[in-house]
């Protein structure tokens, strides 16, 4: 008894030294974690007159399948299979489960670690070991040797080392589930952008095809009054030429096609050979820019979520650091039963324990402690950097979303204008060269026309749902329409 009390006390005494300077010290190494500013004005307008202002992050905030603003049945179709296909999506869930199973390890330093023993031996010891006193010689001897017993340990967490690398493991976890979002938003605009480059240039290959059928009639009609002497041969190499570039044109069309077509099936899961989508004339409307969406920017970007979680392990990583200067406090206990035989195994002279607490301090280490922390300064002070960055990248490219959705816009309009006006010269051009009143060069000057304006229609088309795409993930991932 007087044995425990002894140890009791000496722990007790070592105990009270240590929380005493733990609380002079502050009890928790490091700083505390404060989101600092991201360093933008509180309100700022865009070119095209939409207000910004900033938001406060939200990292859990539901995205949902945005896609589905765009109407199209196929893309819903090839987006829902890449959710549970897509072998990058797969890999950062796996990152994912593996970070939160990583809070759970640094959480258990929390908890005192018990651990149980048992097991038989039989031993033979030397006769010639060293002598335990010179005056008695050592005899070889063979005998059982059971044991039962168990261990308890525990690290007494006064100065915060476990408490702020559990702090540390947490923002990890949460970084892992941004960076997840993060991974799923790039995959799914990537998927919708291709999808969309695909369609465009369904749209592009229909008039290519269309202008092809034309030129055909054309050259067949030249080369009927070439063999009636009313033509020249010059205006049937001229339109052989142009059948010729156009038929060519569309063939590396049908390549370009084929690419988007190979990606979209490798995005999707699926192996590329194989992989069929069927040629679409895409005219969906584009989606309408909702008024003063911008706002949203900081609250829906997983990125930003991310690097704001990257800021909070690097906060927390300081304080890990830091507590190597305060020394370690560690609490065992060990007890059990040892015998030569199982019968008296549990007997009261079996019985055997100890008690103990000790307590480390690093004394000199060369400067490596101070060296640590300020590496983990450093890495807190670039965390910053990168989430100041990332903000204004985001409203960079909203700012840049906003703005051509704008200039689109007006060019869509524009160039349907202009198809209308090249129309109208392919039809006067031809009576006028029919009537003899023109050259064939009119006739194959406005047909040129026609088909860039056409396909420039098309293209502009196709930039208005790419852009729409590219403002959704600036965004975050879809929006709601302030009523």
């Amino acid at each position: 008894m007087k044995l425990i009390s002894r140890v009791a006390a000496v722990a007790m005494s070592m105990t009270t030294i240590c929380i005493a300077g733990g609380m002079m010290s502050g009890c928790s190494a490091g700083p505390d974690y404060h989101k600092p500013e991201a360093g933008l004005p509180s309100k700022w307008d865009s070119g095209s007159g939409v207000s910004f202002h900033q938001g406060v992050p939200g990292d859990a905030a539901i995205r949902g399948n945005w896609w589905e603003v765009f109407g199209d049945a196929s893309l819903n179709r090839l987006e829902q299979q890449a959710l549970l296909k897509n072998q990058s999506l797969i890999s950062a869930l796996a990152h994912l489960d593996a970070a939160r199973a990583q809070v759970n390890v640094v959480s258990a330093g929390l908890f005192p670690q018990a651990g149980l023993q048992a097991g038989p031996s039989r031993v033979q010891t030397s006769a010639n070991r060293p002598l335990a006193a010179y005056g008695t010689a050592n005899q070889s001897t063979i005998q059982n040797n059971d044991q039962l017993g168990f261990s308890v340990s525990y690290e007494a967490d006064l100065f915060g080392r476990v408490s702020r690398s559990v702090e540390s493991a947490g923002a990890q976890g949460e970084q892992a589930t941004a960076d997840l979002e993060n991974t799923r938003l790039v995959l799914m605009s990537e998927l919708a952008a291709d999808y969309f480059n695909l369609r465009e240039l369904d749209c592009e290959i229909d008039v290519i095809q269309q202008g092809i059928v034309l030129q055909e009639r054309a050259l067949n009609y030249i080369r009927a009054r070439h063999d009636l002497g009313v033509a020249s041969g010059l205006d049937l190499a001229q339109q052989q030429s142009v059948l010729d570039a156009n038929r060519t044109q569309l063939e590396l069309e049908q390549v370009q096609r084929t690419k988007y077509l190979h990606a979209l099936a490798t995005m999707s899961g699926m192996p590329a050979p194989g992989f069929v989508i069927a040629p679409e004339l895409m005219m969906h409307s584009v989606p309408l820019l909702p008024v003063g969406v911008p706002s949203d920017v900081l609250q829906r970007r997983p990125d930003i979520a991310s690097a704001e979680r990257a800021m909070a392990v690097a906060n927390a990583n300081i304080g890990v650091a830091r507590a190597a200067y305060y020394p370690t406090i560690l609490f065992q206990a060990n007890g059990g039963w040892d015998s030569n035989q199982l019968a008296t195994l549990f007997n009261a002279p079996s019985v055997l324990w100890a008690f103990g607490a000790s307590v480390t301090q690093t004394l000199f280490d060369g400067g490596k402690t101070t060296a640590t922390i300020k590496m983990a300064e450093a890495a807190y002070a670039s965390a910053v950097a990168n989430y100041r960055q990332s903000v204004l990248l985001a409203m960079q490219e909203v700012a840049d979303g906003i703005d051509a959705s704008a200039l689109l816009g007006r060019a869509g309009t524009e160039s349907q204008a202009s198809v209308k006006s090249a129309q109208r010269v392919l039809d006067l051009a031809n009576d006028r060269y029919t009537g003899g009143l023109a050259t064939y060069l009119d006739v194959i000057t406005a047909q040129q026309a026609l088909l860039t304006n056409q396909r420039q229609a098309v293209q502009i088309y196709g930039q208005q749902m790419l852009t729409s795409v590219y403002l959704i993930k600036a965004l975050g991932g879809g929006w709601q329409v302030k009523k």
